[in-house]
């Protein structure tokens, strides 16, 4: 039993650990990003791995010189891996954003030809307030936002559950109530059924 919990904490930090690499590197990729141009961030981030490899093959080769041993080259198993991309996994991947980017295109020609006008106007309205959020912010403070929510939203939600459902609940029922107000003042305008 204890070596069952152990493990549980073990998988736990591991997966800690993952997160927290992930959510620093594309963090620091994105402010990187926001400081210089794409070209020269791929640029250092290649120079400094490359530092690092270069520097671990130099140090291993003296370290096999000096012990007069044959280790061979440090990096042997990684350059033995197959790092290819199979042609299943590309149709698999392609097929479904193909799906994806279709149904996109249908949902714009919907909207922007006002085959229902609530919806049209619940677009035109969205579109609106993202030109206020343009003047502050540009795409890449978003994306970093984002990153930021995307990390951090799974632990408040987990620590205060029960409020953040209640107090959804409450707009999200008050927002139904005025789209049903404006639908029913508006002339062809149908309520949807769910």
């Amino acid at each position: 039993k204890h070596s069952k919990q152990y493990s549980k904490k073990n998988d736990i930090i591991k997966k800690l650990y993952r997160t927290g690499v992930v959510f620093g590197a594309s963090l620091f990729l994105l402010l990187s990003l926001s400081v210089c141009s794409i070209i020269s961030v791929i640029s250092y981030v290649a120079l400094a791995l490359l530092s690092v490899t270069i520097s671990f093959r130099i140090y291993k080769g003296i370290l096999q010189a000096v012990q007069k041993s044959e280790d061979g080259h440090p990096f042997k198993m990684y350059l033995d891996k197959d790092v290819g991309i199979s042609s299943e996994l590309v149709h698999k991947y392609g097929d479904t954003a193909l799906a994806h980017f279709n149904s996109l295109i249908k949902e714009l020609r919907r909207l922007f030809l006002v085959e229902d006008l609530v919806d049209s106007l619940k677009f035109a309205v969205l579109m609106w307030i993202l030109t206020y959020v343009g003047a502050l912010f540009n795409g890449l403070t978003l994306l970093i936002l984002g990153l930021i929510g995307a990390f951090s939203w799974p632990v408040i939600y987990e620590k205060h559950q029960a409020q953040i459902d209640h107090y959804y609940g409450l707009v999200n029922k008050q927002i139904k109530d005025v789209l049903g107000k404006i639908q029913a003042k508006i002339p062809g305008a149908k309520p949807k059924t769910e």
